[in-house]
């Protein structure tokens, strides 16, 4: 009994060794990455309010320049970790679309925010902005021209980066290559179709709590899908590389989440500010 207990002990010891005698969770080295960039996204806010206030760009120009070269170098890092030195193993895989998961929680919570402050202000709209939604004065934009044409590109791009991850699932890389590049090009556009938008309203940030809550939400939805298409560009890039194989693509799967989170998002922004809000 004593050796039967003895025999499945070791079993489960060496279930949790890899080739090299260590745990399969990678435990990382030093880096200065993680102080580096704690500096310089604490510095890009302090930056824009000496923008806004004193007319002084020089440390948001800076702090962002360093966050883009931190950030492009600690990514560096991690894509050498998984991909050659093969540190990324199923449990720190797990680890990773776990932390993946409640990265998008967060930001789920985030647009909350947002979505509450709207819905505060236009299901009873106060009497100092007319006791009317939208409030007095502001002119909505029509959401049947460029937001219908905006959700369109978007609901296009989530069947586009599906495409391209069940490609690469089934080993066909150019497959792959082609449906990221596709979404890669409907993101960019996207943007450019809300900067159009932007340039064509008859409001400003400043034009009430519609106008604030407007370019807030919209903006900062923006500034995601702007984030999203470095992400989807950078696994372009990897998958041209062969970064990527059928059962190792969590760099991919991970721009594949949070660039449907993106659409849904869109989606309740469309519904109820462009759509419902007008």
């Amino acid at each position: 009994m004593n050796k039967i207990n003895t025999s499945s002990t070791s079993i489960k010891s060496h279930a949790f060794k890899t080739l090299s005698g260590k745990t399969p969770f990678h435990l990382v080295e030093m880096s200065p990455w993680p102080l580096l960039a704690s500096l310089s996204i604490f510095n890009m806010p302090v930056g824009f309010i000496m923008y806004t206030r004193f007319h002084s760009a020089i440390l948001l120009i800076v702090s962002s320049l360093l966050t883009g070269m931190v950030a492009f170098l600690w990514w560096r890092d991690v894509i050498r970790e998984s991909t050659f030195q093969g540190h990324h193993t199923s449990y720190v895989v797990t680890g990773i679309k776990m932390g993946m998961s409640l990265f998008i929680l967060s930001e789920v919570f985030f647009f909350v925010a947002f979505f509450w402050a709207y819905f505060h202000s236009s299901l009873v709209p106060s009497i100092e902005i007319g006791s009317t939604w939208p409030p007095v004065g502001i002119k909505p934009l029509n959401p049947f021209q460029v937001p219908l044409l905006n959700t369109s590109v978007l609901l296009l791009s989530g069947v586009s980066i599906t495409w391209a991850h069940h490609a690469i699932q089934e080993g066909k890389y150019w497959k792959g290559i082609q449906a990221l590049a596709i979404t890669f090009l409907l993101g960019v556009y996207f943007l450019s179709l809300q900067l159009m938008e932007y340039k064509e309203t008859s409001f400003t940030i400043a034009d009430s709590v519609y106008g604030s809550v407007f370019f807030m939400a919209t903006g900062f939805h923006g500034l995601h899908v702007l984030v999203g298409s470095i992400f989807l560009l950078v696994c372009l890039l990897r998958l041209y590389f062969y970064h990527f194989s059928k059962d190792h693509h969590v760099g991919l799967l991970a721009a594949a989440w949070y660039w449907h989170f993106v659409d849904v998002v869109w989606l309740f922004l469309y519904v109820s500010i462009y759509w419902w809000g007008s």
